[in-house]
């Protein structure tokens, strides 16, 4: 069977609008090996691997389009890919109770290559301990030790291999240069004065420090995961890639899931998967999947209209994110971006991208951060802070209108959970998300005392010559209670849910899948991608979701798990009990 890759429906957005629901035709069948729902991160891996298999047969579902804009391909366009529908389901939480009732928009990608197609390129993995946790919770072959070997296959690292990166792996990752901006090396150099560490790598033996962010491009232009694992095993004959398909649900019968029930073009079918489908739509699409397909609570799916097909208690709830919030200044000189994004310059930019993908165009801009413990007593570090050389006016994608530079603070393990709910047995019908941000006082703490350690930062003598006066939070916030005011007004999502499908050793009610992301009391049904998460990683999310969808790969395939790695050092500060830096 030829691999192919097909549009959307003829009124040009997805198969959930509603010419599409009112046209739906007769059933017809097709039979697969598996099934994968989803063609975001997860989903690429997936097919990719299963597939190197000749004798597997794969169906790939995607309900967005293929991934073939411009807007897609250049780095620094991924602000217009976020505040567009196009390539994004455009979520939006339910009043936020802890926010003041804000409702905060959740982009989410609706595209091949999915949430790796419009974000923010950031690859960090988080910190060796937040996966020896999940082996000390019970999730034998998840350590440190057990992962490591699968972001080093994935990885093709331009400076690689080395105990802790890979060379040849289909993902391209680039290292920044921290001296290539004049505001970027000053803000290294305000963190070392403030007395913190630097870190020549924080995805190698340091993370606690400050230095580099490395980025999933090459040569200029986004390597997402499409590019890096789909579109190379499109030419296999065992692949179907089908977009503008949106699945209403898993059959489910006898205790096993079967194949699923899609719509595309107008046009119903049930896909037959002999050995088992495979949900990968990410942590609010892949528990909004279960429900509908009578997984989950049972008080969630009766007030839902669904029937209960396996009552799975923890399906849609754990919902964790990092929030963001972000302090900004003017700056002084006429040193940051804001001069290479306005009137001739911006066209100029824009065709050196066009020409060979040189430039500021082939940059996310997320080029050096760093990673700090908010107080001693922190094992390791639980504050991400990110700099980016122009200010862009808050809840939206436009810069400030002057010279300027911002710093996101990422609060790193909150403690903080929400859920995601169906409200409809209607597939078309958006869930209800709650985050539920601030609701645990802990993260109310470590966020007021982020603010004032970085403000201390960026007070340091090497941002003198560029330091104006801070647009945000501004001098007027001063008090705890002022910045906690400041705080829930200011806080967004850093675009990292996870939990929602959470992975655990036991069906206890805790958790919706084992350590080998089987769906508890199911056969044939896995849920690969974010919302397995037992507990969010400390730093960006993409990477080891593609990290956690190669090491799935191998067990659906029942492929011995790669060697552990062993004796990779880690760096955990002699002092962490007693000093904060």
């Amino acid at each position: 069977m030829a691999s192919r890759t097909a549009a959307n429906c003829s009124c040009g957005i997805s198969t959930t609008c509603a010419t599409a629901r009112s046209m739906v035709l007769p059933v017809r069948e097709a039979s697969y090996d598996y099934v994968i729902i989803g063609g975001g991160s997860a989903g690429c891996v997936l097919a990719a691997r299963l597939t190197e298999d000749e004798a597997c047969t794969v169906l790939l579902l995607e309900a967005g389009p293929a991934d073939r804009s411009w807007r897609i391909h250049m780095p620094a366009a991924m602000g217009s890919l976020l505040s567009s529908d196009r390539f994004n389901w455009a979520y939006v939480s339910d009043p936020e109770p802890y926010l003041d009732g804000r409702r905060l928009s959740h982009p989410r990608g609706r595209v091949l290559g999915g949430s790796s197609s419009i974000n923010g390129m950031v690859y960090i993995r988080g910190h060796a301990r937040d996966y020896d946790l999940w082996a000390q919770g019970g999730l034998r072959g998840w350590s440190y030790a057990d992962v490591l070997p699968y972001f080093r296959r994935a990885e093709g690292h331009m400076h690689g291999p080395d105990p802790w990166h890979g060379g040849d792996g289909p993902l391209a990752v680039q290292a920044p240069d921290p001296a290539a901006t004049v505001l970027g090396s000053a803000f290294l150099q305000a963190a070392a004065e403030a007395g913190y560490p630097l870190s020549s790598d924080v995805n190698g033996e340091r993370q606690e420090g400050f230095g580099r962010i490395d980025r999933t491009t090459r040569r200029g232009r986004r390597w997402s995961a499409a590019r890096a694992y789909l579109h190379p095993a499109m030419a296999r004959p065992n692949l179907t890639v089908l977009t503008g398909a949106q699945v209403s649900r898993v059959n489910i019968q006898g205790g096993r899931a079967t194949g699923v029930l899609y719509v595309r073009g107008g046009q119903s079918v049930v896909a037959q998967a002999r050995h088992g489908v495979i949900v990968s739509g990410g942590a609010i699409g892949s528990p909004q999947l279960l429900q509908l397909s009578g997984i989950g609570a049972p008080d969630d799916l009766h007030r839902a209209g669904v029937a209960v097909r396996h009552e799975l208690p923890a399906v849609g709830a754990n919902l964790n994110d990092h929030p963001d919030i972000v302090i900004q200044h003017r700056c002084l000189r006429p040193v940051s971006l804001y001069g290479a994004s306005h009137g001739i310059r911006k066209i100029a930019t824009g065709l050196c991208w066009f020409l060979g993908g040189q430039g500021n165009a082939g940059s996310n801009h997320f080029e050096i951060g760093g990673f700090l413990r908010s107080r001693a007593g922190v094992e390791f570090p639980d504050l991400q802070v990110t700099f980016m050389p122009i200010a862009i006016r808050p809840g939206s994608v436009d810069d400030v209108g002057e010279h300027s530079y911002q710093v996101h603070i990422d609060l790193m393990r909150p403690k903080s959970r929400g859920h995601v709910r169906i409200c409809s047995a209607d597939p078309a019908m958006p869930p209800s998300i709650v985050f539920n941000y601030l609701q645990d006082p802990r993260d109310r703490d470590d966020l007021r005392q982020s603010v004032r350690l970085l403000r201390e930062i960026l007070a340091q003598p090497a941002l003198a010559p560029y330091r104006g006066a801070e647009l945000e939070p501004g001098p007027s916030v001063q008090t705890d209670a002022e910045i906690d005011a400041w705080v829930r007004q200011g806080i967004e999502t850093c675009y990292h849910p996870v939990g929602t499908c959470r992975m655990g050793p036991r069906a206890d009610g805790s958790s919706v899948v084992d350590g080998s992301c089987r769906v508890h009391g199911l056969a044939g049904l896995w849920v690969v991608d974010a919302s397995v998460m037992p507990e969010i990683v400390s730093g960006n999310t993409n990477a080891p979701t593609i990290m956690m969808a190669e090491k799935a790969s191998d067990m659906i395939r029942g492929r011995a798990p790669l060697p552990a790695l062993t004796d990779v050092p880690v760096h955990i500060a002699p002092d962490w009990a007693t000093a904060q830096r």
